[in-house]
């Protein structure tokens, strides 16, 4: 799935902690550097999740936001 604003794409809805950030985390390492990632999550544990992967990894969320009960969050692969 190609989007402008991503290349990649991972639906974790439905999915508790820890299984959404395994997800993301294995599909980043498949990604290059600058490519963006769009996941969707309905565990609200996945914006703590999210925020220290990207901040302990060096990824840039460049999106995180709810809507009815409903994560969407963006991450550009960093270094």
């Amino acid at each position: 799935m190609s989007h402008p604003e991503y290349e990649h794409f991972v639906d974790t809805r439905g999915l508790v902690c820890p299984e959404p950030l395994m997800i993301v985390r294995n599909k980043v390492r498949t990604m290059q550097i600058g490519e963006r990632l769009l996941v969707l999550a309905t565990d609200p544990s996945t914006d703590r999740d999210f925020r220290n992967f990207c901040r302990f990894m060096k990824h840039e969320l460049e999106l995180a936001e709810v809507a009815n009960k409903e994560h969407k969050y963006v991450i550009r692969k960093g270094v």
